[in-house]
């Protein structure tokens, strides 16, 4: 038998369903849905509003401006832009 390492499988959703029934009841359930449903809404209108994910784009953007800028002076690149431009010469 195969095991994967950290998927789910149908046997464990029923066995977490089954404890959740348990825990709750039945008429607990959609009340909690529910809940869990405006919550999600509702930080993603957050996000949406206070312009997070432009922010995030923004802070994406300068760290991988600021990755190319040490590439270009690792010890290694300099080496191979300065035998690059040595050959050129010759």
């Amino acid at each position: 038998m195969v095991q994967y390492c950290g998927l789910i499988g149908t046997p464990e959703v029923l066995m977490i369903l089954a404890a959740v029934l348990l825990l709750f009841g039945g008429k607990k359930i959609p009340e909690l849905a529910k809940g869990l449903g405006k919550g999600m809404k509702e930080f993603k209108k957050a996000v949406n509003e206070d312009g997070l994910a432009d922010d995030l784009k923004d802070v994406a953007s300068d760290i991988n401006d600021f990755k190319q800028d040490v590439e270009k002076l690792n010890p290694k690149n300099l080496m191979k832009d300065e035998e690059k431009a040595g050959r050129r010469k010759k």
